[in-house]
């Protein structure tokens, strides 16, 4: 390719590196921040349909706990499915399976049938959940290790960590205020049916975008493809539960929030207090990229756990709303940091050839505490009150630093605090 027609080549003037934004397109962030969008309305999404179809809180609970046991049942065979025959046909795939799941499961909760099929669409609904934001995790990682210049990697995988994590939580934090917009002006079938059409449109548009990789052969998988037992190792398993213990944090935090403000009549405004945390940690998200690599990962973990704990500590003795506004700001510190720490983890210690396999079961962990949170904690709210709600993000955050302390002793000290690959 470098022949005397190549200008900069023939004048002796070096070429320009390769940066991710040249690789990827201008186009891509905004693509595949919007395909996310569903993903993060389905839980509430699924809620606010059946208790409206269906007359029951407890239910429409447990309808959301069903979506994220379907994540987890099939989510990280999704992954599997990318790393093995490409992220384009599985994209493809899944994406229209769970547009149409979606729009018959805003038919079924309406309907005369039996409880028991509106489970099942919730199950379905979350078994084919396509799951952008793993897979988009995936291509820029890869990218990164395989087509950047060497002493750029570490500073711009933590930079593209920091920044997914940052928009995983604005879209964690807008899934919710979208679905009650809908859900307000159109009727509750409105955000299933808005998630199925955003699927439909821009999840299609990101698997066919040209970042995605094409499906390997099978003797390429074979010379490339690690074992599945290395999805088993201790560090890697930690790294999961650390991000369950972060979805259930976040669940608890929103249903606990929510039995709040409805205690002083104002449920509806539930959302809108939560995105001042959203908001806060966001920022703090984008921040880590700033951090000196010497602040290495398995001391980041118990840190920015320890900043959660805190507020939960602090959320305790929230009795009114400016309280409850301080620990939210407090614990914002700290859950976006490290979920840029949990997805860092995920980033070095995924096997050969497995990476859309980690980043679906890190990304499926987040949506399985959620909902599983959102339905136990739903359920304390109602059935004891709203402070015994309150202790559940305390113990969310709790298990999240208790697997910090155990990745703290399966990491042990990095020997080289600038290393490549962004020192552990």
């Amino acid at each position: 390719m470098q022949d005397s027609t190549h200008t900069p080549a023939a004048s002796g003037a070096p070429e320009p590196a390769t940066t991710l934004l040249s690789r990827v397109g201008a186009m891509y962030f905004p693509i595949a921040l919007v395909a996310r969008l569903p993903y993060a309305m389905m839980v509430i999404g699924v809620l606010t349909l059946v208790v409206s179809a269906r007359g029951s809180v407890e239910l429409g609970g447990l309808n959301s706990a069903m979506v994220g046991l379907g994540v987890a049942c099939c989510g990280p065979l999704i992954g599997a499915a990318a790393d093995r025959f490409g992220q384009r046909p599985t994209l493809l795939i899944s994406g229209a399976i769970n547009a149409v799941f979606l729009g018959l499961l805003a038919w079924v909760a309406f309907s005369d049938l039996p409880v028991w099929t509106v489970f099942l669409g919730s199950f379905l609904a979350g078994a084919s959940a396509p799951q952008p934001s793993p897979m988009s995790r995936s291509r820029l990682v890869t990218i990164i290790g395989s087509e950047l210049p060497p002493q750029r990697r570490p500073r711009t995988l933590s930079t593209v960590l920091a920044y997914e994590s940052a928009a995983d939580e604005v879209i964690f934090v807008f899934g919710p205020v979208a679905v009650g917009l809908l859900a307000t002006t159109l009727g509750a079938w409105a955000p299933i049916i808005g998630a199925s059409v955003l699927t439909l449109i821009f999840v299609t548009a990101f698997a066919l975008h040209h970042t995605s990789a094409p499906p390997q052969s099978a003797a390429d998988r074979a010379a490339t493809l690690a074992p599945a037992s290395e999805l088993l190792r201790p560090q890697l398993l930690v790294t999961v539960l650390g991000i369950v213990a972060v979805g259930l944090f976040f669940g608890s935090m929103l249903t606990s929030l929510t039995a709040f403000m409805q205690d002083r009549g104002a449920a509806e405004q539930a959302g809108l207090i939560y995105g001042i945390m959203g908001i806060g940690s966001a920022v703090f998200a984008i921040a880590v990229a700033f951090l000196p690599p010497r602040f290495a990962l398995r001391a980041r973990w118990p840190v920015f756990a320890l900043c959660i704990l805190a507020g939960a500590l602090l959320l305790q003795t929230s009795h009114d709303l400016p309280r409850m506004l301080l620990s939210l700001a407090l614990m914002g510190v700290g859950v976006g940091p490290l979920l840029v720490t949990l997805y860092s983890f995920g980033a070095q210690r995924s096997p050969v050839g497995r990476s859309a396999t980690v980043m679906t079961m890190l990304g499926s962990g987040l949506m399985v505490g959620q909902s599983a949170a959102a339905a136990i904690t739903g359920s304390i709210a109602d059935r004891v009150g709203t402070p015994a709600a309150l202790l559940m993000p305390l113990g969310a955050a709790v298990i999240a630093l208790i697997a910090g302390g155990i990745n703290w002793v399966l990491t042990g000290p990095a020997p080289r605090p600038a290393a490549a690959s962004g020192a552990e």
